[in-house]
């Protein structure tokens, strides 16, 4: 089957042109006007919209287990609402307990997986350390294409890493060529607030923001950075919520460091009175780590992404019901961290950035897929509308009006973060490769249609660091041996 784009306007990161865009076999085989295609081509009226990428979304956690519970939304309902919202890929996590097997663990997503019907990719997260460990990050970066490998500084007790830890397995990044992924909050902060607010009987969902300030989470971003720099390791900020983490981005980035910031759409939006609503399930709903935080910080963040020192979109999706988040209904420590986001994200960032002019429709390109697409190395693959790219393409109508709500969404999760807000702009017609998977409000997906990619390790740019590394290689002076008396 082949689809013809007709009518609309393309939009990448770099360029806006009128040309049609024909797909065939998964992949963008022609663009241009008056293409010669087959006359049994479903044509696509783009008319008076914004042909685009298919957003990508670096940041998800399908099916997750975590905190005694497991995520509500799995990897069918939850690439189902990304198509229809306009993502088209998700990069989700494995997250091993400790002492468990990295490959095991690894291999037990990729099974969850299988009923994706989007493409979708892993970071591996590091939650312990040993010789297998280290072996298993070989196998997976250079037999599986993972290129990516996260480290969570928070959740004590848990999946916290400590510095030994990190620095051992930031210097494996180094050595494979991957990127390294970080969750930056201090844990050991964390425990430390999370235990005086409970000593001064404050239990509720307005706990947690007050035992994670800005303060946990700008320490251990600057901890992280500079544990990257001393290793000459690539290094990618998850979910930047405040400006004390964007601080230490900027002055990295400033310094020639290469680092890179991802923000959360909710973060963009949502500030942390939500943690003070009287009624309790809508307040931990909002519970998510980091929270969201006072709106200066949003103002902070919108700058950041303007000024490309963030360079990355995406939601955390991490569904849980209000009964799973009633187990902390007397000890906000025991309300499961996770919120919503993955059919939203392009619509409220198309609304708030681009119909605010806040950032450009190319810009909106690069933050909602194409730098996700080159940082993670699958571009032009993924995240571009480009000949022989994957016909992974959203049509956008900006003329398009709608209002969030948890009644029309396709998330699995009875709570919807954006609820009520209005929204101008979204997608008529999702494209995953190549087929028409959504229209006009109703989706047309497969089961297991979604394909792993594998994303390769950067080999090219590590040696150069290699080189660089060499180059500044420690002296030893040779000195004359101590004559004897």
């Amino acid at each position: 089957m082949s689809t013809l784009i007709r009518g609309g306007t393309v939009v990448t990161s770099e360029l806006t042109y009128r040309a049609d865009v024909y797909c065939e076999g998964g992949l963008i085989k022609a663009i241009g006007e008056n293409l010669d295609v087959p006359s049994n081509a479903e044509i696509v009226d783009a008319g008076g919209q914004y042909v685009m990428p298919g957003g990508i979304d670096p940041h998800t956690h399908m099916q997750l287990p975590f905190m005694g519970t497991v995520a509500s939304e799995d990897f069918y309902t939850g690439t189902a609402a990304a198509l229809a919202g306009g993502t088209t890929q998700i990069i989700d996590f494995v997250i091993p307990d400790p002492e468990e097997s990295i490959m095991d663990a690894y291999k037990k997503w990729r099974g969850w997986a299988e009923k994706s019907v989007a493409d979708y990719s892993f970071h591996v997260a590091i939650t312990w350390w040993d010789d297998t460990v280290h072996r298993d990050m070989g196998i997976l970066a250079e037999q599986e294409g993972i290129n990516s490998f996260k480290h969570f500084m928070a959740y004590k007790n848990a999946i916290m890493v400590s510095d030994e830890m990190m620095l051992a397995s930031f210097n494996r990044c180094r050595e494979l060529g991957a990127v390294a992924t970080v969750h930056a909050e201090n844990g050991e902060m964390v425990y430390y607030l999370q235990q005086e607010m409970l000593k001064k009987g404050i239990t509720g969902p307005e706990g947690h923001p007050q035992s994670r300030p800005p303060e946990v989470e700008g320490e251990a971003a600057n901890r992280a950075i500079r544990t990257a720099q001393l290793l000459d390791t690539p290094v990618y900020i998850v979910h930047v919520s405040c400006k004390e983490s964007l601080e230490a981005i900027t002055r990295a980035r400033l310094e020639g460091q290469r680092v890179f910031g991802e923000v959360l759409a909710g973060h963009l939006l949502i500030d942390d009175s939500v943690y003070y609503n009287e009624d309790f399930e809508y307040a931990a709903a909002h519970v998510m780590s980091p929270p969201f935080r006072s709106k200066e910080h949003q103002k902070e963040l919108w700058r950041g992404l303007q000024s490309g020192n963030l360079q990355t979109t995406a939601t955390d999706h991490c569904c849980f019901c209000a009964p799973q988040k009633a187990a902390g209904r007397n000890d906000f420590t025991q309300i499961p961290n996770g919120t919503s986001g993955v059919e939203d994200r392009m619509a409220v960032l198309w609304h708030h950035g681009v119909n605010s002019g806040k950032l450009t429709m190319n810009e909106f390109v690069k933050v909602t897929s194409t730098n996700a697409a080159q940082i993670f190395n699958i571009h032009p693959k993924k995240g571009s509308i480009s000949v022989g790219a994957d016909a992974d393409i959203v049509v956008w109508d900006p003329a398009m009006s709608r209002t969030i709500s948890v009644k029309t969404h396709h998330q699995n999760i009875d709570f919807n973060i954006f609820e009520g807000m209005e929204v101008q702009g979204g997608p008529s017609h999702t494209i995953s490769q190549g087929n028409v998977v959504y229209k006009d409000g109703q989706l047309n997906v497969v089961r297991g249609a979604g394909r792993f990619i594998k994303r390769p390790t950067f080999n090219t740019h590590f040696d150069a660091l290699k080189i660089r590394r060499e180059q500044n290689a420690p002296r030893q002076v040779q000195r004359a041996p101590i004559a004897a008396e």
